[in-house]
């Protein structure tokens, strides 16, 4: 099981950490992606890491703003969200492939988390 964390309200500029951990898994045996939900829209791909953390793919809309970065010691992966815009606010899911490739496509992906709320206010 994969939990989110971190999200919250934060201003247009502003930064937040998200946390993903693994209950009862061990994520350094997955590559692992992050996607976000707004309102009325698909659930689309934010950023995806492989299981040593040295490779990584963002989506263009948040490349240069969001880190994505994990701490298998910890079985923790993190979004380092920065220069937040309004349209960054969604809901925002964690997730674990078995695949050894940086996916951006839901199916890619085996097991989601629930899922944290973030709010970037203008």
């Amino acid at each position: 099981q994969l939990q989110a964390s971190g999200g919250g309200l934060v201003q247009a500029g502003g930064s937040l950490r998200l946390s993903c951990t693994g209950s009862g898994r061990t994520l350094s045996t997955y590559n692992m992606g992050w996607f976000r939900q707004a309102p009325g829209k698909e659930r689309e791909f934010v950023a995806a890491i492989n299981r040593n953390g040295r490779s990584t793919d963002y989506v263009d809309s948040v490349q240069g703003r969001f880190t994505i970065s994990r701490a298998n010691a910890e079985n923790t992966v993190y979004l380092q969200m920065n220069s937040l815009k309004p349209e960054d606010t969604a809901v925002y899911y964690c997730a674990s492939s078995y695949g050894t490739g940086l996916y951006v496509t839901r199916s890619e992906y085996r097991y989601w988390g629930q899922g944290t709320l973030v709010t970037v206010s203008s």
